[in-house]
């Protein structure tokens, strides 16, 4: 009977000294939190899309109560998280820029032909690791809908052999962009510009041959424009969405019609 009473005074006495080592140890490594950041935290979209630039929604909101960044970078949660940031944060609000994902690619069933007969796993990542793609284009829309499956809101299609963003319901969390194993999804401001909707960088007689539409860096659109808002890289035409006044121009003298109004 003593043995068994010893050995509960043992078992307690060892509980005892656990918690207080424990309850010591949460006083001396005690983070503290900070209160204005977890009321941030709770207003934003919880997508940690990272479209702000920082590690996640909990990033976004330690910057933002430090000072550290605008209130206008959550592009999920628009201009009325915006205004509740400002209203938390003491700031002022900011021009909030509307932006949407393209895909750089028209390299649809019409335009492209098969280069293999590929049966392998019906997704995108599978295709381009193991084939190199189904597509004569090594640089174009895969097709199999990895962006379309990672959108929430619906805002990705599958036409006629190449995504496609709808822009009245794509929120600029940039989920697509991530899983695009090719990058030729690109976010880019909401308004009246004209879009290369091409991505080859091959040399323009090996891209003709590949694609009926693709760019082939035949400079064109650069001379046309008096903006200087066309820039040709790797035989790549890009618009830059801040100068071009959508004149229309390079639109109408691209020999290969790739380049398009935003729509």
């Amino acid at each position: 009977m003593n043995a068994f009473i010893f050995a509960i005074i043992i078992v307690a006495a060892i509980g005892i000294i656990a918690g207080l080592i424990l309850a010591i140890a949460s006083i001396v490594m005690h983070v503290p939190v900070d209160e204005k950041a977890a009321e941030i935290e709770e207003i934003l979209p919880s997508a940690n899309c990272g479209a702000c630039g920082f590690s996640g929604c909990a990033g976004y909101a330690a910057a933002l109560a430090k000072g550290e960044a605008e209130p206008n970078l959550c592009s999920p949660g628009g201009a009325e998280v915006m205004e509740k940031i400002v209203a938390i944060t003491g700031g002022s609000a900011a021009a909030m820029e509307k932006k949407t994902a393209m895909v750089m690619c028209m390299g649809t069933l019409d335009h492209t032909s098969p280069r293999v007969n590929y049966e392998g796993i019906q997704t995108c990542a599978a295709a381009a690791q193991t084939s190199g793609g189904n597509t004569s284009c090594s640089y174009g829309c895969l097709g199999f809908g990895d962006c379309a499956s990672v959108c929430d809101h619906d805002a990705i299609e599958i036409c006629n052999g190449v995504a496609r963003v709808r822009p009245t319901f794509c929120v600029a969390c940039t989920m697509c962009v991530k899983e695009c194993p090719r990058a030729l999804i690109k976010m880019i401001p909401v308004k009246e510009q004209a879009v290369v909707r091409c991505s080859n960088c091959d040399k323009g007689a090996t891209a003709n041959k590949v694609c009926k539409v693709s760019c082939i860096g035949c400079m064109k659109c650069v001379k046309a424009c008096e903006f200087d808002a066309i820039k040709v890289t790797n035989f790549n035409a890009t618009v830059d969405p801040a100068k071009c006044t959508n004149c229309g121009k390079c639109i109408e003298v691209c020999p290969k019609h790739c380049i398009t109004p935003f729509d």
